[in-house]
């Protein structure tokens, strides 16, 4: 597979690109509800929520975290997680904007 060409794409479209990529898997997509159940920081209660192993759980979180969809801060021995609010805004704002671009019309095009 060959190397995407980002220098050809806007900004916005290469920062979609990338947290679309980080979300584009059903543990993450777990994993993000669980820290917005949460309501608050999870530090080690993840691994007990899923039947994942522990080293699975952090290469998602690593994952969603270079995305900078979450962020963490260490507390002991332990990360603890949090949804980035910058980061949710502009995610939800970039969908906003592709969701909203296109018109539905009443007859079929193809």
């Amino acid at each position: 597979m060959g190397l995407t060409k980002t220098e050809i794409f806007n900004v916005e479209q290469n920062e979609l690109a990338m947290m679309l990529k980080a979300l584009a898997h059903p543990a993450r997509i777990a994993i993000l509800q669980e820290i917005i159940a949460s309501g608050t920081c999870i530090c080690g209660d993840l691994v007990g929520q899923f039947s994942l192993a522990q080293a699975t759980i952090s290469q998602h979180l690593k994952e969603l975290k270079n995305a900078g969809i979450i962020k963490g801060s260490v507390e002991g021995p332990s990360v603890c997680y949090c949804i980035d609010a910058g980061a949710w805004k502009k995610l939800k704002a970039h969908l906003d904007n592709l969701l909203g671009s296109y018109k539905v019309i009443d007859q079929e095009c193809c």
